[in-house]
């Protein structure tokens, strides 16, 4: 593998990241998640198939680690009772590249029915889908090409839709006023339960 090989990819795979359109988008999604979750007290629940739905899973865990309560939703399990998880205020994160994934399109329709006002955040990179236009906010990816040799596995698309999952985390920490203390509380084990503790007590003394 040359070092010029490896040097190309990554810089392609930065270009991606760095060529996401910034639209209001992202603030309304913001507004969204922070009015349901911690006014109206509904949790997000997010989703998407296949590698897109690993995303939406590390998507969870990350929201609510840093004060935004989340769960993850596989969206075939959603059609065999997993649907029940959707209450009242909940809002929905949605992601897939196409923005046509059979699996969450028929998710939107469940999702509906069961809660017809339900909200939805997508990810995409086909903002004229119909995923696209089922959403209350949609956030474009800037649908990049892919770094595979073949131009068909998800990569440099899974890249952008994990930093935008990134940029939404810090934005509603900020939004929150979330604190080392608050982080600790959610994060007892490990380096860094360790660390936000100390900070924790650093902020408490200043």
């Amino acid at each position: 593998m040359q070092k010029q090989e490896i040097q190309s990819l990554l810089e392609a795979e930065a270009k991606a990241v760095a060529s996401i359109p910034v639209t209001d988008e992202f603030g309304k999604a913001v507004d969204l998640i922070y009015e349901y979750v911690h006014k109206k007290k509904g949790k997000l629940i997010t989703s998407g198939m296949g590698k897109a739905g690993q995303i939406a899973n590390n998507m969870a865990t990350t929201f609510s680690s840093t004060g935004t309560p989340s769960v993850f939703l596989h969206p075939s399990e959603a059609q065999h009772g997993d649907l029940g998880i959707i209450q009242e205020n909940d809002v929905m994160l949605l992601i897939s590249n196409s923005g046509k994934t059979r699996e969450i399109l028929e998710l939107v329709d469940l999702a509906k029915g069961l809660r017809p006002d339900i909200p939805f955040v997508v990810i995409t990179g086909n903002k004229d889908s119909l995923l696209a236009e089922a959403a209350t906010a949609c956030i474009f990816t800037g649908n990049p090409p892919e770094v595979c040799a073949l131009g068909l596995t998800p990569t440099t698309s899974t890249t952008t839709m994990t930093v935008i999952g990134d940029v939404l985390v810090v934005l509603l920490m900020k939004r929150i006023g979330f604190t080392n203390h608050d982080y600790a509380l959610r994060h007892h084990g490990g380096y860094l339960g360790d660390k936000s503790r100390k900070a924790a007590v650093l902020e408490k003394n200043k």
